[in-house]
């Protein structure tokens, strides 16, 4: 269950301490060309959050097959960390359709349904093992959406996508000859990958690019990434 897995990049950040409504498009091209379009929604304030995303397949790639995902979430907020309460997510690679939710009972994901069922696989992981992780939608939410400058290039986040771990971590913050703020990354495949998978790449590294949105506020402008199919970049339209 992930909204993006062709993107390696997963990422959740803490909250400003007001409410705040979120819309954001970015334009997703690997290796130059344009390959999909991701719209998210969203709000949160000290309490709780919700958002919605879709990311639907574009330029050349939309010629040769359509791929859409689209997934809801809401959640809680603890110490200023999300907290998922239910996910749901529909998915069309252009080959098959499917639809899942995961729900969330005192931080532990449970998945409800996945719908057609799907085989179990020997590398799977027991979800009721995965207590204070996040869900996909969860994390990107949080990265894209804007921050406090304080707030920026400050990450580490275990994710849980219902069959697969994952880690993220967001570091070092520099400024650019342009005078932008960016931050060094790095998203690790941990548990639930096929040996292929892990035998492919575990480790893909990737920067972020922050601008102004509002007074002493960043958001996400740029995301450059490593990918098993090349070079990446999300850009915010």
């Amino acid at each position: 269950m992930n909204i993006v897995r062709a993107i390696p990049l997963l990422l959740a950040l803490a909250l400003p301490f007001t409410a705040r409504a979120e819309d954001a498009t970015f334009d997703i091209s690997i290796k130059g060309l344009t390959a999909a379009r991701l719209t998210m929604t969203g709000q949160a304030d000290v309490r709780s959050y919700s958002a919605a995303g879709v990311l639907q397949s574009a330029g050349l790639l939309s010629l040769v097959r359509t791929i859409r995902y689209d997934a809801t979430v809401a959640g809680a907020l603890a110490q200023g960390r999300p907290v998922p309460a239910r996910y749901t997510e529909k998915a069309d690679t252009g080959k098959h359709k499917s639809d899942a939710v995961m729900d969330y009972r005192a931080g532990v994901p449970q998945v409800k349904s996945y719908s057609p069922p799907r085989p179990p696989r020997v590398e799977e992981i027991d979800p009721a093992t995965q207590g204070g992780t996040v869900d996909p939608l969860t994390a990107l939410f949080f990265v894209v959406r804007a921050v406090p400058e304080a707030k920026a290039c400050n990450l580490k986040l275990t994710l849980f996508d219902g069959r697969r771990r994952s880690q993220v971590t967001l570091a070092a913050p520099e400024r650019d000859p342009s005078g932008a703020l960016t931050c060094a990354g790095e998203y690790r495949r941990l548990k639930g990958f096929t040996p292929d998978d892990m035998a492919e790449k575990s480790r893909f590294a990737f920067r972020v690019t922050y601008g102004p949105a509002g007074p002493g506020m960043l958001h996400v402008t740029d995301i450059a990434m490593d990918t098993i199919y090349g070079q990446g970049r999300m850009i915010r339209r």
